[in-house]
């Protein structure tokens, strides 16, 4: 009897944990981790590596929060588009209270590790769920302009490094900031362009104008010009603490250009192919400008 209980309790936790893998984004929340460390080794004299686990731990918890209030308000939506329609609350494998308790535990585990570090810290943090939360999940069905107000909280980690590391916003924590929130632009339009008859049949906006046409990939090609301005900027040394030598500049805005030749290439074919190799470049060029600001600042 016993044998049979473990062999049918192995699945199970196998399925709860992949369960909650899915209700809080595992893959998302690192990469947003991710960003938050290296916003920290760019600010800090002295690499407290506590502090940066206590960043990692609560920016985690703060993510993994943010996705599933979201996948609560969206069950309904979620189950009507196939790339979601698998999660753990439409199919019904998790109730809405488990996961609402899993929210707000990550919610208040994350805001009080992030104070531990610095209030400022917790402050941006608490901003971040608060706005993924209640202003641009709600909107994704109302108006495009829904990915402006989520690339708010989607700017924040670069710059939640810095400010864990100094305790105070700033004219660098300001730049970290607007690199990642145009960057989210290109990013984000080439899912939606992807994703476009899907989000369409679940009533959402997440293209400018919402509409799959040249005239959104003119505000894909603006806005990726506007990202690699910003991102090569502080070259000119108007950025405070944080600057980079010209060589790292070149460097940074030829990935940049990358991401404008895969945009060209959508503005010429408006082909799903391309939308893809725009996205997935746009994933390639922040992880490499966050590691590459990083090395040249230790080169300094």
């Amino acid at each position: 009897m016993n044998t049979t209980v473990i062999s049918q309790t192995k699945p199970l936790m196998k399925t709860i944990i992949s369960d909650l893998k899915q209700l809080t984004k595992v893959g998302l929340s690192l990469s947003v981790v991710f960003s938050s460390v290296a916003g920290y080794f760019l600010a800090a004299e002295i690499i407290n590596f506590s502090t940066v686990l206590l960043l990692a731990l609560g920016g985690f918890f703060m993510v993994g929060a943010s996705n599933a209030y979201n996948q609560v308000i969206e069950k309904d939506t979620d189950a009507i588009m196939q790339r979601t329609k698998n999660r753990p609350l439409p199919t019904g494998r998790m109730s809405v209270n488990f996961a609402m308790t899993i929210a707000i535990l990550f919610t208040v585990l994350g805001l009080a590790i992030l104070y531990s570090i610095n209030p400022k810290t917790a402050l941006f943090g608490a901003i971040s769920i608060f706005l993924y939360t209640c202003a641009y999940t709600p909107l994704k069905a109302v108006t495009p302009l829904a990915v402006f107000v989520g690339a708010i909280p989607g700017a924040i980690p670069f710059m939640l490094g810095w400010v864990a590391a100094t305790g105070n916003f700033g004219i660098e924590a300001g730049f970290l900031f607007m690199i990642q929130f145009f960057w989210q632009f290109p990013h984000f339009w080439a899912i939606g362009w992807l994703q476009y008859e899907e989000y369409k049949k679940a009533g959402f906006n997440m293209l400018p104008m919402n509409t799959k046409d040249k005239g959104a990939v003119k505000q894909i090609i603006f806005y990726t010009i506007i990202m690699i301005l910003v991102s090569v900027a502080p070259v000119l040394k108007l950025s405070g603490a944080f600057y980079i030598h010209p060589i790292t500049a070149v460097i940074v805005a030829l990935l940049g250009f990358i991401m404008l030749y895969y945009a060209l290439a959508l503005y010429k074919s408006q082909q799903n192919i391309d939308a893809r190799k725009l996205m997935l470049a746009s994933v390639l060029y922040i992880t490499l400008v966050q590691i590459i600001y990083v090395v040249d600042k230790f080169l300094h």
